[in-house]
């Protein structure tokens, strides 16, 4: 457990600092690219080899257990899609939140990976991370909500032991995991997917989530267009908003849409 807990925290440590480098240099992130992926990146490995070097500087037993992998199921890869739909979701988010591409690339891939593992659809997952931080790693809100799912750390301190603790919030990898997570627990839990991002932005003991929900599907409806090749405005007028709901109670969450995968079966909206 403590080697499990250290590699996490190194792996996640070294993600953010890459991240923090590419959104301030981007022409770095090109000169990587090109050294990792000497084919075009559309032509790169998508979920197997994450973006640039987040997985190459994992240590040996992360880089191990993703090589490792079971192998996807019929339903797993019409969800996660093509290596050309993940590049055109992550073209896309790039322009729309104007964050570095090589930095959006290993969101994008983080996110696509957790999807594979907890069965959660990585373009719901995508769409909560706009709604709630721009795509912005370093993002708090007043009430304590931090990285880029704005997750209540203080609240869900118990999902953060195995990964080094609460300071671990900021570190992309444990944030999104930990906020999908969540929010799989909530729709489950909820019976439904406007439920669950009730709960998850802290509205469900109140009437509306001030429309929360609707700023989060509408977002996972673009970024579904965009996977299916389709050309989608980047400037629409929907964009990041950390405003929490009216009175969000404190032990919540900011949340998603999710189609949840139970039992490695994709489970329909």
């Amino acid at each position: 457990m403590t080697t499990a807990q250290h590699t996490l925290t190194v792996f996640g440590i070294s993600a953010l600092a890459l991240i923090a480098l590419l959104m301030f240099r981007p022409e770095l992130g090109k000169q990587l690219t090109h050294s990792l992926f000497p084919l075009p990146m559309a032509e790169a490995q998508a979920v197997e080899a994450p973006a640039l070097s987040a997985l190459m500087e994992a240590p040996a037993s992360v880089q191990t257990a993703v090589v490792n992998e079971a192998p996807l199921t019929k339903e797993e890869k019409a969800l996660l899609g093509t290596k050309k739909q993940q590049q055109w979701v992550t073209d896309w988010l790039s322009k729309r939140y104007r964050v570095a591409n090589d930095a959006t690339n290993m969101l994008v891939s983080t996110a696509y990976l957790t999807a594979r593992e907890i069965k959660l659809d990585p373009l719901l997952i995508l769409a909560v991370m706009a709604i709630e931080s721009g795509l912005n790693p370093f993002a708090e809100s007043p009430v304590g909500a931090q990285g880029l799912m704005q997750v209540m750390s203080k609240v869900h301190h118990e999902r953060f032991q195995e990964m080094g603790g609460v300071q671990a919030a900021l570190n992309p990898v444990a944030n999104i995991r930990v906020g999908s997570l969540i929010l799989k627990d909530y729709v489950t839990r909820g019976g439904s997917v406007e439920a669950g991002l009730k709960t998850y932005v802290g509205a469900a003991n109140f009437a509306t989530d001030s429309g929360y929900g609707s700023r989060v599907l509408a977002e996972y409806r673009r970024l579904k267009q965009v996977s299916a090749g389709q050309r989608v405005p980047t400037s629409t007028p929907v964009m990041a908003s950390n405003t929490p709901a009216p009175a969000k109670a404190p032990a919540a969450e900011s949340g998603i849409t999710i189609k949840v995968l139970p039992h490695n079966e994709i489970a329909g909206l």
